[in-house]
């Protein structure tokens, strides 16, 4: 229950540092049937897929998204798109937001990007 509890405070953490960049949260824990993104925010025009990871350090949390999870977060980002009607060519990209018992966070922008 711990565990669940620090994961929805990452989230909270995470969804205040983007509306401090005028973010707007159009979506926490989109769940769907096969996944769930933990934020999908409207930063400035660009659809930002969040992927946030609490763990004791910052380097354990970094690490922490697996190929497969990485697979799911894209196949969700595109059921979103196609939900919401934007096309795939909609201007996006998909950040890992990391968080650590110290109270240590960092936006890794674009940290999922590579395989996408």
């Amino acid at each position: 229950m711990t565990n669940h509890h620090n994961g929805l405070a990452a989230e909270d953490i995470a969804a205040r540092l983007y509306e401090a960049q005028q973010g707007k949260v159009l979506a926490r824990r989109w769940r769907k049937r096969g996944g769930e993104i933990d934020l999908i925010v409207d930063l400035s025009g660009v659809l930002v897929f969040v992927e946030v990871k609490a763990r004791k350090s910052l380097n354990d949390a970094a690490g922490a998204v697996s190929p497969a999870q990485q697979q799911r977060l894209f196949r969700m980002a595109e059921r979103y798109l196609a939900e919401t009607n934007r096309p795939l060519d909609t201007d996006m990209r998909f950040d890992l937001v990391i968080t650590d018992r110290n109270g240590g966070v960092e936006i890794l922008e674009n940290a999922l990007a590579e395989i996408w």
